[in-house]
C-alpha cells in the first residue's frame, strides 16, 4: 500500500509539471505576440522557448513509456503548436547547387555586422570581407557597425571598384551597391541630443535600388542590444572588487537592463514596420535584430514579408558566433512578390556575428 501511494504521489508531480510546462509553452509561443512595454514577464518566455520544447519531448516520452496516453497528450499539444517557431531555426531541405542558383535571374543581398572590423588599422579585415562577398557574388551589401576610416586606410575607397554605389546612413551604418541607389533615407532611433535612458547610437537606413529594371528598397537595421552581456560584466567587476551585493538586487539589475532593451527593440521595430508598410516599391528587410525569432521584435519586423530562411534556408540556423550562444538575430526578410532562391551564412571570424547571405530572384 505504501509503494502504491509513493506511486500515486509522484505520478501526481509529473502531472503537474507537465501541465505547467504545457501552459508555460503555449504562453511563450502567444508572449511575441505581447507588446513588451505592458508585459515584460509574458514577452520574456519567447526566450526560453528551446529550453520548454525540449522539456515536453522529456514529458512526452516519459508518459508514452508508461502508455498514459491521455496524459501524453498534453505535452504532444504544444509540440504541435511549436512546429512553425521550430521553423525559424531548422530546415531540412537542402541548398541548390552554385549552377542552379546562378541560373535564376535575380539578385544577392549580404548582410552583416563587421564589429568595426575589430579597428584594426591595416584594413585587411575589411579586404578579406570584401574578397568574401566577391566569392559570393553579393549585389548589394548591408553593414552594422560599419567604420569607413581605419588607421590610413579608407574602406570605402577599397570597395568602390566592386560597389560603386553607397549610400550612408546614421554614425555606423552603410548599404554597398553593385547597381545605381536612386535615393535614400536615415531613420534615426533617437535625437543624437537625448541624454534618457531611451537615447540610442543604433539606427536603420533604407536605399532605393534599381536592379535589372526593378526598383527594390533595401532597408538595412541595427535594433538596440541586449544589454546583457555588459550588465554581466558589470556586475562581475563588481564582485570581483569585493563590494558586497545583495543577490536580489543583481538579479534585479540583470533583469531590468535586459527588459529595458527589449522594449526599446519594440519600440524600433515598430518604426521600421512602419516605414516598409508606406513604402511604394517591394522591400528587402535585413540587418541585427538583436532578438530571437518569434520575438514581439521578430513579429513585427516581419509583419507580412517572408524570413528568407523558412522559405529557402537549410539545416540549424544561427548567427551569433558565441559558442555559448547559438542564435539566431540576424535575418533578411523580403516582400510577398519576391521569392527566395538561397539562404545561407559563412563561417567568417572577423566579427562576433556570421555574414547572412540570401539571392533573391526578380
Amino acid at each position: 500500500m505504501g509503494k502504491l501511494a509513493v506511486y500515486r504521489y509522484f505520478s501526481m508531480i509529473f502531472l503537474i509539471i507537465t501541465v505547467l510546462v504545457m501552459v508555460s509553452t503555449l504562453a511563450a509561443l502567444f508572449g511575441g505576440s505581447v507588446d513588451p512595454t505592458g508585459n515584460t514577464a509574458l514577452a520574456m518566455l519567447v526566450y526560453i522557448l528551446p529550453v520548454l520544447i525540449v522539456l515536453n519531448v522529456l514529458l512526452l516520452t516519459y508518459w508514452l513509456v508508461r502508455k498514459k496516453w491521455k496524459w501524453a497528450v498534453l505535452p504532444a499539444l504544444p509540440l504541435l503548436c511549436c512546429i512553425p517557431y521550430v521553423g525559424t531555426l531548422f530546415q531540412p531541405r537542402t541548398q541548390p547547387s552554385d549552377a542552379e542558383a546562378d541560373a535564376v535571374r535575380g539578385i544577392k543581398v549580404a548582410t552583416y555586422n563587421v564589429l568595426s572590423f575589430g579597428r584594426e588599422t591595416t584594413g585587411f579585415r575589411a579586404e578579406d570581407i570584401l574578397a568574401e562577398m566577391k566569392r559570393q557574388k553579393v549585389d548589394v551589401l548591408c553593414m552594422q557597425e560599419y567604420l569607413d576610416v581605419l588607421g590610413d586606410k579608407t574602406v570605402s575607397k577599397s570597395y568602390q571598384e566592386y560597389f560603386p554605389y553607397k549610400a550612408v546612413g546614421q554614425s555606423d551604418m552603410v548599404i554597398y551597391s553593385r547597381y545605381p541607389i536612386r535615393d535614400s533615407k536615415n531613420l534615426p532611433f533617437s535625437d543624437p541630443a537625448d541624454d534618457s535612458r531611451w537615447a540610442t547610437n543604433n539606427s536603420a537606413m533604407w536605399a532605393t535600388i534599381e536592379a535589372r529594371g526593378k526598383r527594390l528598397r533595401v532597408f538595412n537595421v541595427h535594433l538596440e542590444t541586449t544589454g546583457f552581456s555588459r550588465t554581466m560584466r558589470q556586475a562581475g567587476k563588481i564582485l570581483s572588487a569585493g563590494r558586497q551585493v545583495e543577490s536580489n538586487r543583481l538579479l534585479k539589475a540583470i533583469y531590468g537592463n535586459y527588459t529595458l532593451g527589449m522594449i526599446v527593440r519594440a519600440g524600433q521595430s515598430r518604426l521600421v514596420a512602419n516605414e516598409v508598410a508606406t513604402s511604394d516599391v517591394p522591400c528587402i528587410v535585413c540587418g541585427d535584430f538583436n532578438d530571437v525569432p518569434y520575438s514581439y521584435t521578430y513579429n513585427t519586423m516581419l509583419g507580412r514579408l517572408v524570413d528568407g530562411f523558412k522559405e529557402c534556408g537549410s539545416g540549424f540556423m544561427y548567427t551569433y558566433r558565441e559558442p555559448k550562444k547559438p542564435v539566431r538575430i540576424d535575418y533578411i526578410f523580403h516582400d510577398e512578390s519576391l521569392r527566395g532562391i538561397t539562404y545561407y551564412t559563412k563561417d567568417i571570424t572577423y566579427s562576433d556575428h556570421f555574414p547572412v547571405f540570401m539571392k533573391i530572384a526578380l
